[in-house]
């Protein structure tokens, strides 16, 4: 069903490979795609779990260290995932015995779900520790149905096999408003009450934007293609991989000491 999507514009698996780097694994016939980006995004999945731990490690019984935890368990294996298809094995996935190259897999499908739920379920966590009462059900409620309908979305694009729905844009689509609601909250609670667990998650979202923007700068300039000719395995995607890394080292050495339930609740 999937590989009805053809890369645009059609690549052949010789050409793919002339577009990157790839390399036969041990004379096996299995080809690994960007060796230098797999290794560093499966690093960036165990970083994903070491963080996890160092939010459930301590604070039992707080409900939004569980659900940081959880958060960031999903975006691990979301890592993994996506490293699997975008990176490793794309070649394999997407092009190994096909005239022209897939545009996308079901590994990297399970990503996007993955991805929206890692950030829905940081907003359980941002439920119990920044806000109470009406507000703390409206944030479940919210990120609940974020993510019910994203799912909703990659399901019908599934079966109806639409570009859109199955995208990195579209995920993006359920994402950025939930970025949006954690740095207004944050900035609120911070400028009211000046607690240092605002001040921290403020200056974790804004890694967060300078990570992306760094990602889209990086792209935008050609600068992959640049270096790939000169035997320089560095992409936009390490971009992205490095900067993600660096967030989650603050995350876990810096925020999550700081994470306590808001307790008062009415």
């Amino acid at each position: 069903m999937l590989d009805s999507l053809i890369w645009q514009p059609q690549t052949t698996p010789q050409q793919w490979c002339e577009s990157m780097p790839c390399v036969e694994i041990f004379s096996t016939g299995i080809i690994l795609d960007q060796p230098f980006s797999t290794l560093l995004v499966f690093i960036l999945g165990g970083v994903w779990f070491w963080a996890a731990w160092r939010f459930r490690s301590s604070g039992e019984g707080q409900q939004g260290r569980r659900w940081w935890s959880i958060s960031l368990v999903l975006g691990g294996i979301g890592a993994l995932v996506a490293g699997t298809s975008y990176q490793a094995f794309g070649y394999e996935l997407k092009c190994s015995g096909r005239e022209v190259c897939s545009w996308t897999s079901w590994w990297e499908v399970v990503y996007m779900v993955l991805q929206v739920a890692c950030y829905n379920a940081m907003a359980l966590a941002m439920a119990f520790s920044c806000s109470r009462g009406r507000w703390r059900r409206l944030f479940i409620g919210y990120a609940l149905l974020n993510t019910v309908l994203h799912f909703s979305v990659v399901v019908i694009g599934v079966v109806t096999v639409n570009r859109l729905m199955l995208s990195f844009e579209m995920a993006q689509y359920f994402i950025t408003p939930t970025l949006i609601i954690f740095i207004a909250l944050n900035t609120s609670r911070y400028l009211a009450h000046r607690q240092s667990m605002d001040l921290s998650l403020l200056v974790s979202w804004v890694l967060l934007i300078a990570t992306s923007l760094a990602y889209s700068i990086y792209m935008s300039a050609g600068y992959t293609q640049l270096l790939w000719e000169q035997g320089i395995w560095f992409s936009e995607n390490d971009v992205l991989h490095l900067g993600v890394m660096f967030w989650l080292v603050y995350l876990g050495l810096d925020l999550s000491p700081k994470v306590q339930d808001d307790l008062k609740v009415v």
